[in-house]
This record gives C-alpha cells, sequence and structure tokens, in this order.
C-alpha cells in the first residue's frame, strides 16, 4: 500500500485558503465516467456515503479556529493499492471500491488519528475521502485508489493536526504529540492484511521497501539474501516476525512525501529488481534438491 503526503504547493493542493480547488479536482474524472455510463463514488467519511461537494468544502474550511491566515487548513493524502492488494479488495471496481473505503474507516483513519499521540480516535479527525479509478501511470495499467482531504484541525475544533511535522510523541515544549509517520505505515500495512486475510510477500512489506532505499549496503544485502532463501509470505500475524522486531533498527523514513522504494514519478516500485529477485529465488529453488 502506497501512502504518501502531497506537499503544499501554488496548485490545487494550496492549503493555506479554501479546501475549494483540491476538492474539485477530486470530484474531476466523475463526468467521464457518467458520460461513459460508468458508476462514480461520491465523498464519503467515517459513517457515511453519497455527501455532496459543497458540504465537504463547507466543513473543511469552517474548521479553522485560532489559525493563521497562511497555516495550512487541511492536508491531502494520497492511498493507493499494489494490483496485488487490490486483487485481494475484490473482483470488480465495485467490491473495490467498497473494500477501500471499508479499508479507510476500519484501518487507516483510526491509524492516522493514533499516531498524533494526542488521545484521538477515528471520530476525532474531520475527513472526506473520494475514489478515483483512473490514474495514468507511463505504460503500465491504471489502479484504483483514493483521495483523502483531512482538516489541519479536529472535530472538536481544538487541536492541530499536521501530518507533515518532525516531531514524535514529544512530552515538553510548545508541539506536544507531533506524528509518527513510519509507525502509520506500518500500521496501515498489517492492518490491511489481517482485514483482507492478505498473504504478503517479504518484498511488499515495509521493512524491506525501508530497507532496500535506507539502509546500509550491508542491510540490503542481508535483506535479499533473507528474500532468496526464505519463504517469503508474510500472513496477517505477522507482528511477531522477526522482521518487524527489526523495523525499529532500520532507521527513520527519509521521507513521507516521497515512496518507500526506488521509484519512479507515478509512485510505482523498481519492477526490474523484483522480476530479478523473483526469477533468482525460482532458480535457487530449482538447484536445490539430493545429489547423488
Amino acid at each position: 500500500m502506497n501512502i504518501d503526503f502531497p506537499p503544499p504547493s501554488s496548485g490545487i493542493y494550496n492549503n493555506a485558503g479554501s479546501s475549494r480547488q483540491l476538492v474539485n479536482y477530486m470530484e474531476h474524472e466523475d463526468m467521464e465516467r457518467i458520460a461513459n455510463g460508468d458508476f462514480a463514488e461520491s465523498f464519503f467519511n467515517l459513517a457515511d456515503d453519497g455527501i455532496y461537494k459543497s458540504d465537504v468544502i463547507q466543513k473543511i474550511d469552517a474548521n479553522i479556529g485560532q489559525l493563521m491566515k497562511t497555516d495550512a487548513k487541511f492536508y491531502a493524502i494520497h492511498v493507493s493499492p499494489s494490483a496485488t492488494e487490490l486483487a485481494q479488495m475484490g473482483k470488480i471496481e465495485k467490491e473495490q471500491s467498497d473494500s477501500m473505503k471499508r479499508y479507510i474507516r476500519e484501518v487507516f483513519i483510526p491509524a492516522y488519528a493514533q499516531n498524533f499521540n494526542k488521545g484521538l480516535d477515528a471520530n476525532g479527525i474531520l475527513f472526506y475521502g473520494k475514489i478515483h479509478f483512473n490514474r495514468e501511470r507511463s505504460d503500465k495499467a491504471s489502479f484504483m485508489h483514493c483521495h483523502l482531504i483531512v482538516s489541519r484541525k479536529d472535530q472538536s475544533n481544538k487541536k492541530k493536526l499536521s501530518p507533515l511535522t518532525n516531531h514524535r510523541n514529544t512530552k515538553q515544549g510548545a508541539i506536544k504529540g507531533g506524528f509518527d509517520r513510519k509507525n502509520l505505515f506500518q500500521q496501515a500495512e498489517s492492518g490491511f492484511d489481517k482485514l483482507f486475510v492478505y498473504q504478503r510477500d517479504l518484498q511488499e512489506t515495509f521493512v524491506y521497501c525501508n530497507t532496500m532505499k535506507n539502509g546500509s549496503i550491508d542491510e540490503k544485502l542481508e535483506m535479499q539474501e533473507q528474500y532468496l532463501s526464505s519463504d517469503t509470505t508474510i500472513d496477517f500475524g505477522r507482528e511477531q516476525n522477526p522482521l518487524v522486531k527489526s523495523y525499529d533498527e532500520v532507521g527513520n523514513i527519509a521521507s513521507v512525501l516521497g515512496s518507500l522504494m526506488t521509484l519512479d514519478s507515478q509512485g510505482d516500485y523498481d519492477e526490474g529488481l523484483a522480476e530479478y529477485l523473483k526469477l533468482h529465488k525460482k532458480k535457487k529453488k530449482k538447484n536445490t534438491g539430493i545429489s547423488r
């Protein structure tokens, strides 16, 4: 599962003013789908579907108590499953979109709230989601994904929440709490596996991806050897797996704004490396046996 936080900009991700521009963008593919006879998902939140765009804009723009004119008022989040994850979520678009909404409500938003370390649960997060079905990814297939717009303030309009802060569970100083992005990625992954009973290959795991991007040469070689020499399917009970226990030793994630592996401009992992590892793993298995 690829999760990224687009940085604020002067374009659609300008979050210092009204949310209208971003919300309009989130709805941009609907007319084309409807014209083609395809169904389009409306906005949703933790409890409701079928939310009007005007309601999204009004609620986000009104929840800005004590924020300065130039302060961020909201944040955008992209949640994009891989092809294999998407296949586990359903066979047709409606099944997949229903599964995505369930995942956002039951896994992602609760984990998002928890990782601010401010005593929040999912009900404390003001957010709206929009499912997109088309995504240009160079010459690769398009996949369903989800856009989220999340208020800077919690539902009570009292607590400031920033997923881009570098503070993590601070106890003293002007900023209390922070945001643990690394833990969010791990929880989002394990939560997906539990929810959809997904058996995750080692090279799909956060610890593998983070090591291959940010680890030392020795750590990368050790991880590759582990992939080539062992049963690499990680089931949804993998919290007890020693790979996950060693996760904290890998180091901080380089950037929440980028991806976790060697990526192209649209967030794809290095398929050449993945194919190389699979090929060599097959060769190694083929050569094992008892010599006579």
